[in-house]
């Protein structure tokens, strides 16, 4: 059965590479291959450090909401570039354009560091369990 699912799933690839073949252009070229240097070169490097920062910096009490914080602003950052940098490079779709982008990012990142505040200090203090690292 895998070897079904695999000669399947090849065969999707080639036909999804044959209809790319045909739209092949210089922008989609380096979209394709921006991506990744991008993710390498900046995302990877960056995350790491702000890993790093937390583990090191932050209070063992404020660290999971803290990463979880970071994780969550920066899924909504990259969910709402498109639209902060190109408002209209997609198609007209009322009531999707009608918006302050910059707002509503700065009010979601609002409420999940508030968020972040609570959790963090309804958290219990752990005593007499500290670890050696």
């Amino acid at each position: 059965m895998r070897v079904v699912l695999a000669v399947l799933g090849v065969a999707a690839l080639a036909w999804g590479a044959w209809l790319a073949v045909e739209s092949v252009s210089v922008p989609a070229l380096l979209w394709f291959a921006g991506g990744p240097v991008v993710h390498d070169a900046v995302v990877a490097p960056l995350v790491g450090v702000v890993g790093l920062a937390v583990a090191r910096f932050v209070p063992e009490r404020w660290r999971a909401p803290v990463a979880v914080g970071a994780v969550s602003s920066g899924v909504l950052v990259v969910l709402a570039v498109p639209l902060l940098w190109r408002p209209y490079g997609v198609p007209e779709n009322p009531g999707l354009h009608d918006r302050d982008y910059v707002l509503g990012l700065a009010v979601a990142l609002g409420v999940v560091w508030v968020g972040v505040l609570v959790s963090g200090l309804a958290r219990p203090r752990r005593r007499g369990t500290s670890r050696r690292r």
